[in-house]
């Protein structure tokens, strides 16, 4: 019980920040003996330190605050994208406390070139830190396979069986989490960003391909041998285009990276940046944003209802090169799904909104994923 206890309470304080005993007791339901017995063996072990809060209010001595100390845990987060790869070390409490990130072009998004990268740039940042990491946590746009993070296809990076896991395990010699990159960002949200406090949530996010993660009942929803969450591929236009999965019509054909592209009059694969700032330049001419995006927004919303349909989430969040999109079209989108969605209108409308956490969503994701067996050992 005080193992579980201490977990719980680090678990709080690791998500939720700095906090006073007394509102650990309050929050948590336990007794301030147990609680005080916690925080001083944490605090012992410089897990946790107290501190006298920056801002005071009110006369009387100020109840101490208990803050996470970064440097007792830290992991190392990878987020693997068909143009880059990022590292970041974080501590204890989600700090960030390095970074590194390199693009990728042909020859090195091969595996053997990525991996090897990886462990170099990590082993680099680790030493100008003075950290060592306690566990891995990895986001590959693929299916993976949660038990020992075997890729078995990244489609738009051209991985097939790639057994990442087992190789950054050889070397690391410590917990490798590897997660798909959409399942992730439903993490990271969650955990951290617009979905906090959502028992019920669907991240769907845009890159080259599109992806979706899902929160059920306070918990991510994790298929047969982990995976799930292809939400691309989800056919919504019988005889369209072709997808490089082998089908037709698929939805990321009709609202991908790609397709974004086709609508604004752009090459297909310009440069994430001008599309970026094409979509900038069409926030403020509603007439403009109908006219090129208009067939664009009809298939996403096509799309949605259908995830809406089949999950019943109270909220949508939209990540990843969906955050671009006007503001003008989320909402429009959003009123239609609504209208259109039988499950949305029984549930009082469920809310389709912008991912916050920008492009850290999925480095947030693979950070929280590593973390989760470190809170139960710190």
């Amino acid at each position: 019980m005080r193992r579980h206890n201490r977990t719980v309470l680090l678990r709080r304080l690791h998500i939720g920040g700095p906090c006073t005993r007394a509102s650990l007791a309050a929050e948590l339901g336990l007794n301030r003996s147990t609680i005080k017995a916690l925080v001083d063996g944490l605090a012992e072990s410089g897990v946790v330190e107290e501190r006298v809060p920056r801002q005071r209010s009110g006369a009387g001595r100020p109840s101490l605050l208990v803050l996470p100390q970064p440097h007792a845990a830290v992991v190392l987060a990878v987020d693997v994208r068909v143009e880059q790869v990022a590292i970041a070390l974080v501590g204890l409490g989600g700090e960030i406390l390095g970074r590194n990130s390199w693009n990728l072009r042909v020859r090195t998004r091969e595996p053997d070139e990525v991996i090897s990268h990886v462990i170099d740039s990590t082993m680099v940042l680790a030493a100008d830190l003075g950290v060592r990491t306690v566990a891995v946590g990895v986001s590959v746009p693929g299916v993976v396979r949660r038990s020992d993070g075997h890729v078995h296809e990244a489609p738009n990076l051209h991985w097939t069986n790639v057994p990442l896991g087992e190789r950054l395990g050889a070397v690391f010699d410590v917990p490798i989490m590897v997660g798909n990159d959409a399942e992730l960002g439903a993490l990271a949200e969650h955990l951290r960003g617009t979905a906090r406090g959502s028992s019920d949530a669907v991240y769907v996010s845009a890159d080259v391909g599109v992806g979706g993660g899902v929160i059920s009942d306070g918990s991510a929803l994790r298929g047969t041998a982990g995976y799930l969450g292809e939400l691309g591929h989800m056919v919504v236009h019988p005889g369209g285009r072709p997808c490089y999965c082998g089908s037709q019509g698929c939805w990321e054909t009709e609202v991908g990276e790609r397709a974004l592209c086709r609508a604004l009059g752009l090459r297909e694969g310009s440069p994430r940046g001008a599309v970026v700032a094409e979509l900038r330049s069409l926030a403020a001419d509603p007439a403009e944003i109908r006219s090129r995006l208009g067939e664009f927004a009809e298939w996403l919303t096509l799309g949605l209802v259908n995830v809406v349909n089949v999950l019943g989430p109270e909220l949508v969040v939209l990540g990843d090169l969906f955050t671009a999109l006007p503001a003008s079209l989320i909402a429009d989108v959003a009123a239609a799904v609504r209208e259109r969605s039988l499950v949305s209108r029984a549930v009082g409308g469920t809310r389709i909104v912008a991912s916050t956490l920008g492009g850290d969503v999925t480095l947030l994701g693979a950070a929280e994923l590593a973390f989760e067996p470190v809170l139960d050992a710190v």
